[in-house]
């Protein structure tokens, strides 16, 4: 939870990237270094050193403004370090929040830079709106500090050079008393949380007098992401916004406050100008940072709306509504077994990850971060939907009683099945706006995480069929029948269409559910997944009373397939059911969710067996290594791609639920599925992020935070607790 920042005591822009934290791996942060901040459009993540070092910039999946994370040098960064050598780093969430907190100490003094984006506070007169801004507060506790800040934005996946000015703020008043214990709302709230003393009658701020303004220039791009036909994807995937940066200063005690002066700085990336300021804060001062778009609609309603006058008071009524807001959204969690802590930060992680006007859920804020270091090649941009995914987490947020967010996805369910595919089939995957394409392009200007290349924008996997898609689906539909809400009748036809169209399509082969680049076969998950697409729809038949006059056709097809994944999928000799009927000696983790979703009892000895090899280590025929499940043997599978990759996280999680379901026969399996979550949840990083994968290390890998692993954590942790509190202990 802690390193040691890379600050030598001089202005940042003057020494190496690669001291200190970031020295061991040749400039970069270990993936699990950072926290994540955003407003359920975007979001930025920060690393352990106060740097941003990722940002889309409107949306999820617009061009990155910073992304150091894929190219040390030019890939652009804002960071807030400390100048004092031999500083010890923390983060942590302040409680029930994703506003993250970040502290640096060292002999003279504790300084502490709190990250946020606004989100309205529930029911609030004043704040009724988003503010869509990058907030950096950066105050000292302890003593006294230097900081260095240095914001370089690199725009448009750092392919467009941006010019920069400095501008004087006329109107600016450079010093204005505030009694904040007076004015400021909720300020009890505030001291307690931020250290900031507001009964202090003396407490002073000012508004900056300049600010940095980044124009970038007009760019078009003729391939990749963003060239489409759907308009509300082009302007968000395309978009590259001119950007400001703003400060306001306050201290308490009736000090003098300290003076920001912002300084035009070069970049080595040759794009374009930066801004650098290297500022001293004593005990109760602080400087808020704000960045953002610069407004574009110049009318009156839209400047006091979207343009107040910045002043301290109010910026820090911005981050009480935030703090608010994620306080009274997850007090309606429903959770309160042996891991409430880590299943409120997956929770709150996964609302991060929601993208609020359409409800769809992101598979994570980046893009290439690799799956395995070298030039595997496993690199893939995962801000899009997948069907998979927003059905998992629909499951996930209703076992938690947070159903507002599933009618939301529901209705963006029935958007996506009135724009069906001409075969009656969705899409594996869409864009957050229900867009359909997302043209995949090599960006080879930029080096990649640790030189691990390529860099992609876009998903060639769109376009695959995947089969089990509909399972998962179907799955969370009938759940949401049970536990949120009824299905209308308009929404039970958009199903009886998918069951049917499932009916007529379980028989061909896909590319499975890790969306493999090599030949299409019949994955036996695809096949369970295609038999529970069916049985749920049946399940509704009879609950629901609904009229399907294909109910007989389902019922033999259901019928047929199970007994069909029976014979096809079992290898007697091996003793276990297969990654596909055509490849009977190779094992796949994807079949761990077999009893999960109710295809066979956890107790079935068929599945036990299966379990028992999976949970072997590779060298002797299973996927498992250290109590970690490797999705498949990367090696001798011919997936269309090289090399290896780490054990998947989902997976783990999966096994230990597996466990859980088997323990009604052996007690001691339930013991073992508790100690797999209680070592995964080890894995974690400090403040409860999960990526993809785990190396041999136990470092992470891949896209980061990943919502797969943290809805499986959740479904984990609600489903062996129950076994828990249900079990006779001897």
């Amino acid at each position: 939870m802690s390193g040691n920042c890379p600050a030598t005591g001089v202005p940042s822009r003057h020494r190496r990237l690669s001291d200190g934290m970031r020295e061991a791996l040749d400039g970069y942060l270990s993936i699990d270094q950072y926290g994540l901040v955003g407003n359920l459009h975007t979001a930025a993540l920060v690393g352990m050193d106060g740097s941003i070092d990722f940002m889309c910039w409107p949306e999820f999946d617009s061009p990155s403004v910073f992304c150091r994370l894929l190219d040390k040098n030019k890939g652009g960064h804002f960071a807030i370090t400390p100048a004092c050598a031999s500083t010890t780093c923390k983060q942590q969430y302040l409680p029930f929040s994703n506003v993250l907190a970040t502290k640096f100490l060292c002999e003279d003094g504790v300084g502490v830079v709190t990250d946020f984006m606004h989100r309205p506070r529930p029911r609030s007169r004043s704040h009724s709106h988003m503010m869509p801004w990058l907030v950096r507060s950066v105050e000292v506790i302890r003593g006294e500090m230097t900081f260095d800040m240095e914001c370089f934005p690199a725009f448009d996946y750092a392919r467009t050079p941006h010019a920069l000015q400095i501008d004087e703020i006329h109107d600016a008043d450079p010093r204005v008393p505030a009694r904040h214990a007076a004015e400021a709302e909720n300020s009890v709230f505030q001291s307690v949380f931020l250290h900031w003393d507001t009964t202090d009658q003396n407490t002073e701020s000012y508004n900056g007098t300049e600010r940095a303004v980044f124009t970038p220039e007009k760019c078009e791009h003729d391939v990749g992401l963003g060239v489409t036909s759907n308009e509300a994807d082009r302007l968000a995937q395309t978009a590259v916004h001119e950007m400001d940066l703003r400060y306001v200063v306050g201290c308490m005690g009736g000090g003098s406050c300290p003076r920001i002066k912002l300084t035009q700085s070069d970049h080595g990336s040759g794009l374009g100008q930066g801004v650098t300021s290297q500022f001293t804060l004593s005990e109760g001062m602080r400087v808020f940072f704000i960045m953002r778009s610069t407004p574009e609609d110049c009318s009156d309603l839209y400047l006091a709306k979207y343009d107040p006058a910045l002043s301290m008071k109010y910026v820090e009524t911005l981050l009480e509504d935030t703090l608010l807001y994620w306080l009274g959204w997850i007090r309606s969690c429903t959770y309160f077994g042996r891991w409430l802590e880590n299943v409120e930060r997956s929770a709150l992680i996964l609302k991060l990850l929601t993208y609020e006007p359409t409800g769809a859920v992101v598979a994570a804020v980046t893009f290439s971060l690799p799956e395995a270091i070298g030039d595997a090649g496993r690199n893939w941009d995962y801000r899009f939907t997948w069907v998979r995914d927003s059905a998992f987490t629909m499951y996930a947020f209703m076992r938690l009683g947070l159903t507002k967010e599933a009618k939301q996805y529901m209705g963006f369910v029935r958007t996506l099945c009135q724009e069906k595919n001409p075969d009656g089939g969705l899409q594996i995957m869409y864009t957050l706006r229900g867009g359909r394409e997302m043209a995949e392009l090599e960006l080879g200007h930029l080096e990649g995480y640790r030189a691990c290349a390529p860099v992609r924008i876009g998903n060639g996997a769109a376009d695959h069929l995947q089969l089990d898609i509909y399972g998962e689906l179907l799955d969370a539909v009938y759940l949401y029948n049970k536990f949120s809400q009824p299905l209308s009748f308009d929404e039970w036809v958009d199903i009886r269409a998918l069951v049917d169209y499932v009916c007529d399509n379980y028989d061909q082969p896909d590319m499975g559910i890790w969306e493999v680049r090599g030949k299409r076969q019949n994955f036996t998950y695809s096949k369970v997944q295609c038999w529970v697409a069916i049985d749920r729809g049946l399940r509704l038949v009879d609950k629901r009373d609904f009229p399907c006059r294909n109910k007989q056709r389902w019922q033999h097809t259901r019928d047929t397939l199970y007994e069909e994944i029976m014979e096809r999928a079992w290898n007697p000799e091996l003793e276990m059911f297969t990654q596909s009927y055509e490849h009977h000696e190779m094992l796949d983790a994807a079949v761990l969710a077999m009893p999960l979703v109710f295809f066979c009892a956890g107790t079935d000895p068929r599945f036990v067996k299966t379990m028992r090899r999976i949970m072997l280590p590779p060298h002797r025929g299973g996927l498992t290594a250290n109590n970690l499940v490797f999705r498949y043997n990367a090696v001798e599978t011919d997936d269309g791609l090289s090399g290896e990759e780490g054990t998947f996280s989902l997976c783990t999680f999966w096994l230990a639920e597996a466990l859980s379901r088997a323990s009604t026969a052996d007690v001691t399996l339930l013991y073992k599925a508790q100690i797999i979550i209680d070592e995964m949840i080890m894995y974690g990083n400090h403040v409860g992020l999960f990526s993809e994968e785990i190396d041999k290390a136990g470092k992470h890998l891949g896209n980061f935070p990943q919502a797969f692993t943290h809805i499986a954590l959740i479904s984990a942790a609600y489903n062996v607790d129950r076994a828990l509190k249900s079990t006779k202990h001897p």
